[in-house]
């Protein structure tokens, strides 16, 4: 990143060439941030005696699950543009990937991973959502890289600086944006931090934190940022008039919250393949 007194310049989308291979920032950082958090995740499952190696399994049904269905997703909501250029439509190295998209097929792939393997979906979920949500503060540096998911233009201090060739047609004779992407990437850290903190807190009133908790704090957390971050931005996906991250976003909030009463006023276990106690009987012997 260049630094040009406050404000915010991408270098270019690409690392280095080696002859005709390019490594790209948002590859590199994708990469880096799959490895930190089957990293993070396993070092959790260990401190909750989950098998560490059943989530670094689990990883692999992410990576297979997660990163195609964000990239469908993105393309079906784009597929007017898509449809002219069907050769990028796997190019996913250059950006365009949605994290609702791959939500969706990380759920998926972890509610058939824990039935297999005999484990509560939730207890599994659980230790993923930090990963998941440092992950997301990793990967909107791609976006930055790219010079892409910013903002309405701006004069603020912290302004980031488009190129042309990136500017809607709307705002071609802008120079500075909202850098939405780094709104985004401290609201994420921040919630990183509050998960982490409950995590920990649940060690020690293990009969407090309900398994489930930190799924649904992340649900809403990060949700109620995307929120109004979505609403800066410039390059939303619609649904009709509806910019769809908003509308998934509200609607994860309301579930989260319902979860969170069924939990703690209702005091009733989420519905799971699994049941915890079941874990505790089945799943509690760690990787020597």
């Amino acid at each position: 990143m260049l630094l040009l007194g406050f404000q915010f310049q991408s270098p270019g989308p690409i690392l280095f060439e080696i002859g005709p291979i390019s490594i790209r920032w948002y590859g590199l950082l994708i990469a880096c941030a799959v490895l930190l958090g089957v990293f993070l995740s396993e070092y959790l499952a260990k401190l909750r005696n989950v098998k560490p190696s059943l989530l670094a399994d689990l990883a692999i049904w992410l990576v297979i699950a997660a990163i195609p269905c964000a990239r469908i997703y993105y393309v079906l909501f784009e597929w007017q543009e898509y449809s002219q250029r069907p050769g990028d439509i796997i190019a996913i190295w250059k950006g365009g990937i949605a994290i609702h998209g791959a939500i969706i097929g990380g759920t998926i792939a972890t509610l058939i991973f824990a039935r297999l393997n005999k484990i509560s979906f939730w207890q599994l979920v659980d230790l993923v959502a930090p990963s998941l949500i440092l992950g997301q503060a990793i990967g909107r540096w791609g976006n930055f890289f790219n010079s892409e998911a910013f903002g309405a233009p701006t004069d603020l201090p912290w302004k980031l600086y488009i190129p042309l060739s990136n500017r809607p047609p709307q705002f071609l004779n802008e120079e500075y944006f909202h850098p939405t992407f780094l709104y985004e990437s401290l609201w994420n850290l921040m919630v990183f931090g509050l998960l982490i903190f409950l995590f920990f807190w649940g060690l020690r009133n293990r009969d407090k934190l309900k398994v489930g908790t930190l799924a649904l704090v992340y649900m809403v957390a990060y949700s109620s940022g995307r929120v109004w971050i979505e609403g800066l931005r410039t390059d939303s996906l619609y649904l009709g008039p509806l910019r769809i991250a908003q509308v998934i976003s509200l609607v994860a909030i309301a579930a989260g919250l319902a979860g969170l009463a069924w939990l703690y006023f209702f005091k009733r276990p989420l519905p799971d393949v699994v049941y915890p106690e079941a874990n505790l009987r089945q799943k509690t012997a760690i990787d020597e």
